[in-house]
């Protein structure tokens, strides 16, 4: 009976909490009128939502459950991934954000990553677009699945509910909203999300210390464990090589080719809000992804007497949370809330992909390449319909509770990064790259990933003979191939240059 009590409380602080992500939802549906409204919300985000919202839409259950469970299970050898999140994020913040803010609405006012690559390099072969298009299709299912499945995994550890059940659950929700209220929904859920993600991570590490007689029992307790775990140059009991190390850094990498975060920065007001966004959302990045990584290394100590294992391990967290709260403080709807930080961490994600994938499908490919005429009217229809289509193949891939979060995670990582952050770069910072340059560089990236950690050799993809992270290869093919191919085509046309030096000239943010 007891048992069932805190499900309930629990249950109930999930309601008021979904309840309030449904009631944004209906607010901003009244506002989302035109499809820049639907997928830049007008342009019109603050400094505190834009930020709040790209870093929360960034980290997604990832940061709750994947990063603190490959901690908790190999060793603090895992932190070299946050460290390398870190740096991307500073550098996508200072170098990326007010120059691609200024470049799109200079580009025939681009809605999309997509629109933008067609309208800088004036390609009427439609090559940019459909390329990027179908990338951003292939791997956002599989970033929205990670997302899915993470909402799965919650419910079904917290309430003991199966693992389908559970998933159409999470995936109901987040496609409501997002459905209803498009970018303006899913900015605001993400700012109120970001809110709670970083307060869950600041209560439940330190009260889960004090239970165990403070610091000091606590560093006891690991030190028994052995030295390894707390060794960052050792994971899972072995030492890292350069390769290791090399491939968890290079994660920073991805960020300048992230679609959902990108759309944060075209979307922002104006100068004075990106400089203010940049502060907030680089130290959030810093707090969330240090206490993170604390997270893993107390969660070690806490379940010392009852090591989780397998797949359990990414569940540290929730675990964490259910003891404290209700087992031991008997307080279970404040538990609930906090697990709500897991839930937003989930949600800010998927919805974020989901947004950008409609956004693919309807503006670049319906509109761009189909119906070039398509109304606005038609246009909002047509972008639900996707959200409601793309929800649903997510929803199949999520299907096999095997599929880790963390790797799902990593493979679509690695494909967003690969095939568009060397284009993202080149086209706001090099003068001379061509349409057929980018094109190359974008679709020999993405290729590369694919045939990095899918195509078998004899077994073994070269991923698992190599042990070196996709994007490392595919990043650095698809810089090359921009560069080379650049040099070697027809340059530039001078209107093209002219906005080049426009947008570098005019430095305003």
């Amino acid at each position: 009976m007891f048992y069932l009590s805190n499900n309930l409380w629990i249950l109930l602080a999930f309601g008021a909490y979904l309840a309030l992500m449904m009631a944004i939802g209906v607010y901003s549906m009244k506002r989302s009128k035109t499809s820049e409204d639907y997928f830049l919300g007008g342009r019109s985000l603050s400094g505190w939502v834009a930020a709040m919202s790209a870093q929360a839409s960034d980290m997604s259950g990832w940061l709750l459950m994947g990063l603190p469970g490959a901690i908790y299970a190999l060793g603090t050898g895992q932190v070299w991934i946050a460290v390398g999140l870190a740096v991307g994020t500073i550098l996508n913040w200072t170098i990326v954000s007010s120059r691609l803010r200024r470049y799109t609405e200079r580009c025939g006012n681009s809605l999309t990553l997509p629109e933008f690559f067609e309208n800088r390099f004036e390609d009427k072969s439609r090559v940019l677009r459909v390329a990027s298009s179908v990338f951003i299709m292939i791997f956002f299912l599989v970033y929205t699945a990670s997302g899915f499945s993470a909402g799965a995994s919650l419910f079904s550890s917290v309430f003991g509910i199966d693992y389908t059940v559970a998933l159409l659950i999470g995936a109901a929700v987040i496609l409501i909203y997002t459905f209803l209220g498009g970018f303006l929904a899913v900015c605001w859920t993400d700012f109120v999300q970001g809110f709670m993600m970083i307060i869950s991570l600041m209560v439940v590490p330190f009260i889960a210390i004090k239970m165990m007689g403070g610091m000091g029992e606590t560093t006891a307790i690991l030190n028994s464990m052995g030295v390894n775990f707390l060794d960052p140059t050792y994971s899972g009991g072995e030492k890292l090589g350069a390769i290791d190390i090399i491939s968890q850094i290079v994660w920073g990498l991805g960020y300048f080719g992230m679609p959902h975060i990108l759309v944060r920065f075209m979307a922002i007001k104006d100068s004075k809000e990106i400089r203010k966004s940049r502060i907030i959302a680089i130290v959030w990045v810093i707090i969330s992804l240090s206490i993170a990584c604390f997270l893993g290394i107390i969660g070690k100590a806490f379940f010392a007497n009852a090591p989780l294992t397998g797949n359990d391990t990414e569940n540290v967290f929730i675990n964490m949370i259910t003891e404290i709260f209700s087992n031991r403080l008997g307080i279970p709807f404040i538990g609930g809330l906090i697990l709500c930080g897991i839930l937003a961490a989930i949600m800010s994600t998927a919805d974020s992909q989901l947004l950008v994938t409609a956004s693919a499908i309807s503006e670049d490919l319906y509109k761009g390449v189909i119906n070039k005429n398509a109304s606005d009217k038609s246009m909002l229809r047509v972008s639900r319909i996707v959200v409601l289509v793309v929800s649903v193949i997510a929803f199949i891939i999520a299907l096999n509770p095997d599929n880790g979060i963390m790797d799902l995670v990593s493979n679509a990582w690695s494909g967003f990064g690969s095939a568009f952050g060397p284009v993202v770069l080149m086209a706001i910072f090099w003068r001379k790259t061509t349409r057929t340059g980018a094109a190359a560089g974008m679709i020999g990236g993405g290729l590369t990933v694919i045939l990095w950690d899918y195509i078998p050799f004899g077994g073994k993809t070269i991923a698992d003979m190599t042990g070196l992270y996709s994007l490392a290869p595919g990043f650095a093919i698809g810089l090359i191939l921009i560069v080379v191919v650049s040099l070697f085509t027809a340059k530039p046309s001078e209107k093209m240059l002219e906005l080049f030096d426009e947008v570098e000239k005019n430095k305003e943010f």
